[in-house]
């Protein structure tokens, strides 16, 4: 099973500045308390041990809030000196890891995955990266995952919101538009092999996992996507920041 993951942690949160200015995005209070403080009980629960949080702007906020632990797991830092994007922040923490994979969640979004069943799957489907997907009924904030073919229906656990429906091998992603129609997005939460990560990177780079390893060395890599149908919130833009005050009133990680 996984037992070290990576928060991205460190976004400017340019799109929340009007509602939170003083604070990196993942700190952004949820009913009182950081909406950092809600993925990390949720790791909790599935035997997360370890979490390295990658973080840059404004990391003193984050830094002497958690320290070295919360609620017993041990929190360790990956701290960018200039801004590395996702990619080269994922980099940085990963150096840190010990275990050969790793799950990694963006610290604006919440995805609730069953993260046994997603290893489970990553690990029989011989993946180097392993993404969890969600179908939203507008993708234009996001862009979109494609795959060959018709992603396979697992019947005998779709009664279960966080159990996978489909899976398959994504060939291509699709920049995000203005088309205002559903589509399957990349939900945030990967699992990397890390050898082949740092092997397929270079340190102390700026680049987006997103645009410059997934979709760029999309040939190279066995990039396999598992839809789920669990919880899905970012609170990236006011609006959806306002929607978790209610939703994570009754947030069932404790």
């Amino acid at each position: 099973m996984i037992t070290e993951a990576i928060i991205l942690a460190g976004g400017f949160g340019t799109r929340l500045q009007s509602v939170v200015s003083d604070l990196p995005k993942p700190m952004a209070p949820v009913n009182g308390i950081p909406f950092l403080d809600y993925q990390l009980l949720y790791l909790k629960n599935f035997g997360i041990k370890k979490v390295i949080l990658s973080v840059g702007h404004l990391h003193e906020k984050i830094t002497s809030n958690y320290k070295n632990s919360f609620s017993g797991i041990e929190i360790d830092y990956a701290i960018e000196t200039s801004p590395l994007g996702t990619g080269g922040g994922i980099r940085l923490a990963v150096e840190k890891c010990k275990t050969k994979t790793i799950l990694v969640l963006n610290g604006d979004s919440f995805f609730d995955v069953d993260l046994t069943s997603f290893f489970n799957l990553h690990t029989k489907s011989n993946a180097d990266c392993s993404l969890a997907l969600r179908k939203v009924e507008n993708a234009s904030r996001y862009g979109t995952v494609h795959f060959s073919s018709v992603a396979p229906s697992y019947d005998t656990l779709s009664n279960s919101d966080e159990a996978p429906i489909g899976m398959s091998r994504i060939n291509f992603f699709k920049e995000k538009n203005s088309e205002t129609k559903p589509g399957l997005i990349n939900g945030g939460v990967y699992l990397l092999n890390t050898d082949t990560y740092l092997q397929k990177t270079e340190a102390n780079k700026n680049f987006s996992i997103e645009k410059d390893f997934f979709e760029k060395k999309i040939n190279e890599l066995t990039i396999f996507g598992f839809e789920y149908k669990g919880y899905f919130i970012d609170i990236g833009i006011p609006e959806d920041y306002t929607k978790a005050q209610d939703d994570f009133k009754g947030f069932k990680y404790k």
